[in-house]
């Protein structure tokens, strides 16, 4: 009778797993130190061993040479742990359809009675997270203290549904998700022992199907056998596994350059007239727009990017012609497409709308650009400046802020401050050692000397205190030697007066009014919106 792959090679050994490595050595040096813990919990997405570890523990404890690590493999009870699963002292219960409160007093009834015939009676427990609340805590005593004849082993999917107080009394292994180079060679390994000639794509297309799942992988390949034959090809595993060549993605990012939103239509019209899915072509996208991505920041070499050698070449010619901020929002709008789909009444619609977005995004400019073709022209309104129309931006700000690619207006003729009146000297003063926080304070407070003494009226007379140390700093580096005294006052009014007598020169009424008949501001404006809400003179 026909077995299918997954099961005719399950592995029997510990050495046999596939990856797990932590499980396995873990598992290896408690039987060799007869260290066996009572109850298990292996937790970890599907097809990564679980239950078949849970199997392997099983034959260790109870080969009629152990317990051993390795067991013989041709006593009674190996050989019924690995067949049918006849075997009378290992008993495994699907949580799924025995989850009640009264199947776990049953357990816990055959808890009571010794092995028949092993040495160990052992509960494997599959899909243990579906077991009720009520069930667990009938259990709960009997997996704490159970007869030392006993071992529980708990598998589950869904680690954070299990009680904790069922989850302390029990050693949790989380097992890992298989890497795909390892998935990979074990296909390869079995292709080889069955006779199959397999096409190295058409193998890295089943892996990847199965997402980082042995059973899931090995189950695909056992369905490309029955439709293939002996000679596994791409195309027919392709179509088999509803997956899409790298061909059409790569049509896609060839419109994608070209900023071709026709074609993206066009290739749409072509799936949707050979009835491809197009839920499943989103996906391939998304993850498409990924290995891209990874390529461009990590490299073709990268263990990060499930594909073949082949593959991984073409993945980086495509990469080279796109920038990675280009590639992380060609990735966003995929998933956001791949979301959209799933409740779309109107795939194709959805379908179409989201590549064309993908164009539009590829068309964006950087905020540098757009403010790059402001140019001198600009200051003088002359005809390239009115010629220029707005530019594609990523982002509008609020207000108008200073950006690196724009040109800054050139700084203030430099003054030593001890040449500056006592206020713009403290404050250039504590900018420059960088205590910012302390020069805004000073900046809002009014600062007058006398006697010895310098003092600082502020409306936060509070949050000058706790600056009085920073204070010093700053007037020793501008050689005042002045006891520091903070009161509280109205701040700006009485440095506005302080200012004008000694000395200083207030804006201009109309300062704000230059400043927004500026041609770069103006043109900053109708490019990007917003609203000027302060003016200052940038060379006081």
């Amino acid at each position: 009778m026909y077995q299918v792959i997954a099961r005719k090679y399950r592995p029997q050994t510990f050495a046999d797993v596939v990856n797990q490595e932590h499980v396995k050595r873990t598992l290896e040096n408690a039987i060799a130190q007869n260290r066996i813990a009572h109850g298990y919990i292996f937790s970890g997405q599907r097809g990564t061993g679980k239950t078949t570890l849970a199997r392997i523990l099983a034959r260790c404890l109870n080969c009629v040479e152990g317990p051993a690590t390795r067991p013989c493999g041709a006593c009674a009870s190996c050989l019924e742990i690995s067949g049918s699963g006849g075997a009378l002292d290992v008993i495994e219960i699907d949580a799924a359809s025995n989850r009640g409160i009264n199947e776990m007093r049953e357990l816990r009834e055959n808890v009571r009675f010794r092995p028949a015939r092993d040495r160990y009676k052992v509960f494997i427990i599959d899909e243990a997270h579906q077991i009720t609340s009520e069930a667990f805590n009938a259990l709960l005593k009997t997996i704490e203290e159970p007869p030392p004849w006993v071992v529980f082993v708990l598998c589950t999917t869904e680690a954070h549904k299990i009680p904790a107080t069922v989850a302390s009394r029990c050693q949790h292994f989380a097992f890992r998700s298989i890497d795909f180079g390892e998935i990979l060679a074990r296909m390869e390994e079995i292709c080889r022992a069955e006779g199959i000639e397999s096409d190295p794509e058409a193998l890295a297309a089943i892996a990847i199907a199965g997402e980082g799942s042995m059973r899931d992988s090995l189950s695909a390949l056992d369905q490309a056998i029955a439709r293939c034959g002996a000679k596994l090809e791409l195309a027919e595993v392709r179509a088999l596994l509803g997956v899409f060549g790298m061909e059409l993605l790569e049509q896609i990012a060839e419109a994608l350059a070209s900023g071709s939103s026709g074609r993206m239509l066009e290739i749409v019209d072509e799936l949707e007239r050979t009835g491809e899915n197009l839920q499943h072509f989103s996906r391939e996208l998304a993850r498409y727009f990924r290995n891209l991505l990874v390529v461009k920041i990590s490299g073709a070499d990268t263990r990060l990017v499930a594909a073949a050698g082949g593959q991984r070449a073409r993945l980086a010619a495509t990469a080279e012609r796109f920038s990675e901020e280009d590639l992380t929002r060609y990735l966003q709008l995929s998933l956001d497409l791949f979301r959209d789909l799933q409740q779309s009444l109107q795939p194709r619609f959805h379908l179409e709308i989201g590549l064309v977005k993908l164009v539009y995004a590829g068309r964006l400019g950087t905020i540098e650009e757009a403010l790059a073709r402001l140019g001198p022209a600009a200051e003088t309104g002359g005809p390239a400046a009115q010629r220029a129309g707005p530019a594609p931006v990523k982002a509008a700000p609020a207000a108008a802020k200073t950006s690196p690619g724009a040109r800054k207006p050139a700084p203030p003729a430099e003054v030593p401050s001890g040449q500056l009146p006592l206020k713009p000297a403290l404050e250039a003063a504590l900018r420059e050692l960088k205590l910012e926080h302390t020069a805004d304070l000073v900046k809002d407070a009014a600062v007058s000397e006398a006697a010895g003494e310098l003092r600082i009226e502020s409306p936060e007379p509070a949050l000058l205190k706790i600056e009085v140390d920073n204070i010093g700093l700053g007037l020793k580096k501008i050689g005042k030697a002045l006891k520091v005294r903070i009161a509280p006052g109205s701040g700006q009014n009485a440095a506005a007066g302080e200012s004008a007598a000694a000395g200083e020169t207030a804006p201009p009424d109309d300062l704000r009014e230059r400043a927004l008949g500026h041609p770069e501001v103006r043109r900053f404006q109708e490019v990007f919106g917003g609203e000027v809400r302060q003016v200052r003179n940038l060379k006081e």
